[in-house]
């Protein structure tokens, strides 16, 4: 069961980090690769072929308090940077990679969720990945129809207010002010799942 989120304006602690409702997969070690491209041509022209949308263009990057750190990503497969801290919610942000099974059995609804509604948003950030091509060929398998970011090199790991990331896949559920208002380990493996924990911790899109 997913436990509660104590003092999310002080730290988003580790022990409810690991408190979850569903499997997750141990991040390995010397996955990180920082200075990865994921915008080659090849990776561009292969999305053009998905409804992966291009990355938002943000109104403000202003940081707030217990929001998503100030760290600037790489769109996956091309288009404009995205600083995470101009991140307005409801959202759903989710962290993931190609290599993590559990990551596969979510994507799907996660994507069937964010088709169904369009009062919380989906982002995804694919995380200490290194394989680009499997990472776009998953969310297009999946379906996926929300914007992509890539942290190849793991530059979210630690980032204040985020706590270390020992495993995936995590979701972070944003309000509409930014703020972090619940960080959950485990998957969400239907569209059911995703619904009612949106509805739970962001009071939308159930």
């Amino acid at each position: 069961m997913r436990g509660p989120l104590p003092g999310v304006v002080a730290a988003l602690l580790l022990v409810p980090l690991l408190a979850s409702c569903g499997p997750s997969t141990p991040v390995q070690g010397g996955q990180a690769k920082s200075h990865l491209n994921v915008a080659s041509p090849d990776l561009v022209a292969f999305k053009k072929q998905t409804d992966i949308p291009n990355c938002p263009r943000l109104p403000s990057t202003t940081t707030v308090k217990a929001g998503m750190p100030d760290v600037t990503l790489p769109c996956l497969g091309g288009g404009r940077s995205v600083d995470l801290a101009g991140l307005r919610g409801p959202m759903i942000v989710n962290f993931w990679a190609s290599w993590c099974s559990e990551c596969r059995k979510e994507m799907p609804a996660l994507a069937a969720y964010a088709k169904s509604q369009s009062a919380v948003k989906v982002f995804g950030v694919d995380f200490l990945d290194t394989q680009p091509g499997a990472a776009l060929e998953l969310a297009r398998s999946s379906a996926v129809g929300y914007p992509l970011v890539a942290d190849p090199g793991g530059a979210l790991d630690r980032a204040a207010p985020l706590p270390h990331i020992p495993g995936l896949p995590v979701t972070a559920f944003i309000d509409a002010n930014g703020a972090i208002v619940r960080l959950e380990a485990g998957s969400m493996p239907t569209r059911a799942d995703v619904a009612a924990a949106a509805k739970k911790y962001l009071g939308a899109g159930g």
